[in-house]
């Protein structure tokens, strides 16, 4: 990372505030906990370090753009100090993180779409129906598609579609963590991510089998 985070407000100071040694140590939710307690960007910066490379290739991932990742990742950093009494340690941390990261970039490319242009989706409901009657793609089909083949098909989907995707494919998020995180049922986190995996397959066969 070339940029290092900055969060312009004036704090107090805490003259009983845990060292930078020993905040290495806490575990991410002691660490929210001490940024909560103690108003210190001490402990945030600390999970800043932990996790910015990581936030970073995700942004990336969605922009496509160096320095817009970059941008985007600041952004992300100081969006979460101002929400980071949002968590509730319903998930892990890191889940929780990387949720609210690719929301921030789905809204982000959505933004951001109309002056990008490049590409169109079609809409939701046009394809709900036949969607529930296709039969599911299993995982199995996903693994099997290249790396470099599956980016550039996830690079064509739908934000919103890639984004589950990843947290589900890349980011081992359960079902269950993927329902408290979306707020949506059991069932309608299992239909997302059909529709997302048959999305997939259709952009492949299109893009590749042609």
């Amino acid at each position: 990372m070339k940029k290092r985070l900055y969060i312009p407000v004036v704090f107090r100071s805490v003259s009983k505030l845990d060292n930078e040694e020993s905040l290495c140590l806490y575990s991410d939710e002691e660490l929210i906990v001490q940024t909560q307690q103690t108003n210190s960007t001490l402990p945030f910066s600390i999970l800043y370090d932990r996790y910015a490379t990581k936030i970073y290739n995700k942004c990336y991932s969605f922009s496509k753009n160096q320095s817009e990742a970059e941008d985007l990742t600041q952004d992300v950093f100081l969006k979460l100090f101002t929400k980071l009494h949002t968590f509730k340690g319903q998930s892990k941390f890191s889940t929780w993180l990387y949720s609210f990261t690719y929301n921030f970039c789905v809204n982000y490319v959505t933004r951001d779409k109309a002056r990008k242009k490049s590409r169109v989706t079609d809409s939701i409901d046009n394809h709900e129906y036949r969607l529930s009657v296709m039969e599911d793609i299993k995982d199995e089909d996903l693994f099997e598609l290249q790396a470099t083949v599956l980016n550039k098909v996830l690079n064509k989907i739908a934000p919103e579609e890639k984004a589950i995707l990843l947290l589900k494919y890349q980011d081992d998020v359960t079902i269950k963590e993927l329902q408290i995180l979306l707020n949506i049922s059991e069932s309608a986190v299992k239909m997302r991510l059909k529709r997302a995996r048959i999305k997939v397959m259709e952009v492949y066969k299109d893009t590749f089998e042609a």
